[in-house]
């Protein structure tokens, strides 16, 4: 039932910034986490950033003052903003929506190519 879209993904140059957005479609269970993962070839999926119903968020060491994680029910919109951005960013970032109440299960988006070079 629930889709997720994200947008915003493409080239940025090193030190530059990005904003990536996910739309949610379908009812969202009232315990829940929106997220972001990325994953760079030849190396496992990672959590980037993740926020849950109440505001509670988390961040992966290597993106923590650089990377926000946001959310605007409203529009039904999880966003990441990155600034200071690193050729080591360089990833297909994915969208995920974890429901944890009524069960659990995770859905993922496509993914949105993000690029960091000059």
């Amino acid at each position: 039932q629930v889709r997720l879209v994200e947008s915003g993904g493409g080239l940025a140059q090193p030190g530059g910034s990005l904003r990536l957005s996910c739309v949610h479609s379908g009812k969202i269970s009232s315990l829940n986490t929106m997220g972001w993962y990325r994953q760079a070839p030849g190396k496992q999926r990672e959590l980037v950033a993740q926020m849950t119903e109440s505001a509670f968020t988390r961040y992966a060491d290597s993106v923590k003052g650089r990377f926000t994680i946001s959310r605007d029910n409203a529009k039904f919109t999880v966003y990441l903003q990155m600034n200071s951005l690193q050729p080591e960013d360089t990833a297909v970032y994915y969208c995920s929506y974890e429901q944890r109440s009524g069960g659990y299960y995770q859905y993922w988006g496509q993914g949105t190519q993000v690029t960091v070079s000059s």
